[in-house]
């Protein structure tokens, strides 16, 4: 055993606050302190975080007689038997101090809140983002209405609630639509108005017709006491020129107007998603107008599609609304200028019945971006509240109650109400069937159409041939028929027949003629006669009358 020389105190060294070598004691002393080294030991193999308050512990059970003195330096003291290690400065709690040296207050732990105070917090949050959400989307609302209306002041929104009677004509509204380009730089007559629509609807029957009428008719400016083509009248004279021709030329009572630019398709159709829309084209191929987009300056074609269902994205739907298929290498276009209007109006309806969906109109977001789009592309007379009565009206429209014209098949698919014309400065132009500046066939059928008689909507030409021998038996037919609104001719057939029998070349397109025509006729067989077909080929119903339609003479 190693004896110790020396009973001279060393400096003792600690390693996480113990001593690694404990002062030297007296040989009498050995026995406790080797007691006390045994208690260091013990206290060295506890875990880190509970050595303070073990060691805490031993110092509160020691007595004075067996403590260690105040100097650990210094020899021990005899009849010391165990001893209690204090904690070193660096294990010693410490008190937080300010910069000036005041002590600092110990934070309190917070306290854990219940679940009904965590759900009202949350409530609390969500309402504030609420709050902030519809005023954002106030501020949008208002800055459209006032784009829309022209009107600035923000108490004109609280009109909103009040719904305004709108001005009509025994329940008829009829509003005129006209779109230019004025808002895409960079081409020649961006301010002309290729685009004019009237939209016409019959409150009291919940039905509306879209009548579009061509840029290059030919027309008088009221102000002028010129010519020019309907298009430039909005340059000339603004939209109360441009309604006040259009009321001349349909004879119509326009009430309210709207302009619209081209780029309000591409915005409103991206702005519910996408529309779809049916090509029906009479060349297999279905349409095609090479014209390139002027707008696009690496590709492409303004329209290139197949017959049927088609999805648009409000690019394509803003090319197909100014494609015109007068290109060289065109197809699927047969009426030109009338086929790209007929587009249009399938457009506005397709984005009419998207926009009425419970998932465009649930997202507040999306409402937002499809007012966006209107306010942006629209100006109207139409008032707030005005607005608001008008669409309540139009949610109450089926498409199928929606009819669908241009001013030229105003009678029909197979008519024409207008003529070619070019004038004295050598512009070709449109003018109606009548001559220049004489409206009053396109004002009677459209009196027809606006009846609400559909057998005269469809306008159907009907050919009525006699086969009996009864003189004048046709002509007692057309005088009833022309009620109604049909276009009739009569003659005598080729031979005679016991009984009435109808040929129908109208493809389907006239359903209300037919059935009324089965109705009047007694239900008539349907047959085919390429004869007669080929003799009259306008003739959408060929009527034979047989010896079953002579009236009955009765005898006193």
């Amino acid at each position: 055993m190693q004896k110790y020389d020396s009973f001279s105190p060393k400096r003792a060294t600690n390693i996480d606050g113990f001593f690694s070598k404990p002062p030297q004691a007296k040989p009498e002393s050995r026995k406790p302190l080797f007691r006390a080294t045994q208690e260091s030991a013990k206290l060295a193999d506890m875990p880190r975080r509970s050595q303070p308050q073990a060691v805490l512990e031993t110092a509160a059970q020691a007595t004075p007689e067996n403590t260690i003195g105040d100097s650990l330096t210094g020899p021990l003291q005899k009849n010391q038997p165990s001893a209690a290690v204090a904690l070193p400065p660096s294990d010693q709690p410490r008190q937080r101090k300010k910069a000036g040296g005041k002590p600092l207050k110990e934070k309190k732990p917070k306290a854990k809140l219940s679940r009904k105070q965590l759900m009202k917090r949350i409530g609390l949050g969500a309402g504030a983002l609420l709050i902030v959400l519809a005023a954002w989307l106030g501020f949008r609302f208002y800055r459209d209405i006032a784009k829309i209306t022209g009107n600035n002041n923000p108490f004109s929104l609280l009109s909103v609630f009040h719904p305004a009677p709108l001005k009509n004509q025994n329940g008829r509204v009829n509003i005129l639509l006209a779109a230019n380009s004025a808002d895409d730089p960079g081409h020649d007559g961006a301010n002309l108005t290729d685009s004019i629509m009237v939209l016409s609807v019959d409150t009291n029957n919940n039905t509306a017709l879209m009548l579009s009428i061509p840029r290059d008719l030919w027309v008088e400016l009221p102000d002028g006491g010129y010519h020019s083509k309907i298009n430039a009248a909005y340059p000339d004279g603004g939209m109360d020129e441009l309604q006040e021709i259009v009321a001349n030329v349909t004879g119509m009572t326009i009430d309210y107007n709207a302009l619209i630019s081209y780029d309000a398709f591409r915005d409103m159709v991206n702005a519910v998603g996408g529309i779809t829309i049916n090509i029906q084209s009479d060349d297999p191929r279905g349409i095609y107008d090479p014209s390139l987009d002027w707008t696009n300056s690496h590709c492409c074609a303004l329209a290139k599609y197949p017959n049927g269902p088609v999805t648009l994205n409000g690019k394509q739907a803003l090319n197909l609304a100014r494609a015109r298929g007068d290109a060289y290498g065109s197809y699927g276009y047969a009426q030109s200028d009338f086929t790209r209007t007929n587009f249009q109006r399938q457009m506005l309806l397709a984005v009419k019945d998207k926009a009425s969906q419970a998932s465009i109109i649930a997202n507040p977001f999306k409402v937002a971006n499809f007012v966006d789009a209107v306010g942006n592309n629209v100006k109207t007379d139409l008032k707030l509240n005005e607005i608001e009565t008008l669409y309540t009206y139009m949610k109450k429209i089926d498409d199928t109650q929606i009819d669908s014209y241009n001013i030229n098949t105003l009678r029909g698919p197979n008519s024409t109400m207008l003529a070619n014309y070019t004038s004295p400065d050598g512009q070709s132009a449109l003018t109606p069937a009548a001559g220049v500046d004489d409206y009053s066939d396109i004002q009677t059928q459209l009196q027809k159409i606006l009846s609400g008689n559909r057998v005269a909507v469809e306008g159907a030409i009907v050919v009525v041939l006699n086969a009996t021998d009864t003189v004048g038996l046709a002509m007692q037919q057309v005088n009833s028929l022309i009620a109604k609104g049909m276009q009739v001719t009569a003659d005598d057939a080729p031979t005679n027949q016991a009984t009435t029998t109808l040929i129908d070349n109208s493809q389907g397109q006239m359903p209300a003629t037919l059935a009324f025509l089965k109705s009047k006729y007694n239900n008539p067989q349907i047959v085919t006669n390429k004869s007669l077909t080929a003799t009259y080929p306008s003739a959408d119903f060929i009527v034979l009358l047989g010896a079953n339609a002579v009236p009955k003479t009765t005898t006193k």
